[in-house]
């Protein structure tokens, strides 16, 4: 959703929904559009837009490489991270994020040997923003990595959840990861299922919240945009540049601005329904 990736929405998002962070992701390659920052320059182009409205802003911004097989294409990664490190690393409030859901990769063999090499680039430019480490199946099994994890310092590694899908099973990994010692940031969830779409699990993300909330875990949610499924913030048709009423919202998306006001301290009224008269009498019995 290109058409998101702007200053005047990054804006929007700080004054009206009080967010502390944004996750800029760059799509890396698609295959079917041959599009992606491997196939052309305009993706850069937006991350960039948005990095610069974030540090503007004064908020953190995520630097998401997001590309399922970033392994095959890790001379291109550390190439872009480093340009990534000499443009922003001055600025503490950019977070790298490297590797966007690894899928079926063993975390020793593959995953972790990728990391540690885009971790080396980007710590010999920047010795010290944060870097967050995705972890094999879809960035859920923390548990891989907490049982063995990269060395250095200000890395913490992705956990990603979908309510609808994902749910007491995945709480346990990373409450075993936290336990081990390791830093998890849940740098993408949704409120429904993994899929993006289908059933808008209320009960089960309010558990996670509540879950985030006593670990003190940092979250993004996917995603602001105006796609026509349950996991976009916004109903189709809706401008990309904020203003938005709260008939522009999803249902989802009602959910997290109110949730992040909430942290910021605002309570918002719900106006109460009009109820309508009626003209029947009722008889006395």
């Amino acid at each position: 959703m290109g058409d998101f990736y702007n200053t005047s929405l990054v804006n929007w998002l700080v004054d009206d929904w009080k967010v502390s962070v944004v996750r800029a992701a760059m799509g890396v390659k698609h295959e079917e559009t041959k599009s992606g920052y491997l196939y052309d320059g305009t993706e850069k182009k937006k991350i960039t837009t948005v990095v610069d409205a974030a540090i503007k802003k004064g908020i953190y911004v995520i630097i998401d490489w997001h590309d399922h097989y970033a392994f095959k294409n890790q001379k291109e990664s550390i190439r872009f991270f480093e340009e990534m490190a000499r443009k922003y690393g001055e600025y503490p409030n950019v977070i790298y994020e490297i590797f966007n859901e690894p899928i079926r990769e063993p975390w020793t063999s593959v995953v972790k040997p990728y990391s540690e090499a885009v971790v080396a680039a980007i710590r010999a430019i920047d010795p010290d923003n944060i870097i967050i480490i995705g972890t094999p199946s879809w960035c859920q099994n923390v548990d891989e990595a907490a049982n063995d994890p990269l060395e250095g310092e200000n890395l913490t590694y992705a956990l990603h959840f979908y309510a609808a899908t994902h749910r007491g099973e995945l709480r346990d990994k990373a409450e075993f990861a936290l336990n081990k010692g390791i830093s998890l940031f849940v740098s993408e969830f949704g409120t429904c299922l993994a899929s993006g779409n289908g059933f808008l699990d209320t009960a089960e993300t309010e558990e996670w919240f509540n879950f985030m909330e006593e670990h003190h875990l940092s979250w993004c949610n996917w995603s602001i945009a105006n796609k026509n499924e349950t996991a976009s913030a916004l109903l189709p048709g809706t401008r990309p540049v904020g203003y938005w009423q709260e008939s522009n919202l999803s249902q989802s998306g009602k959910i997290v601005r109110k949730k992040l006001r909430r942290y910021a301290g605002i309570i918002d009224v719900e106006k109460p329904q009009k109820v309508r008269k009626s003209f029947f009498k009722l008889k006395p019995i």
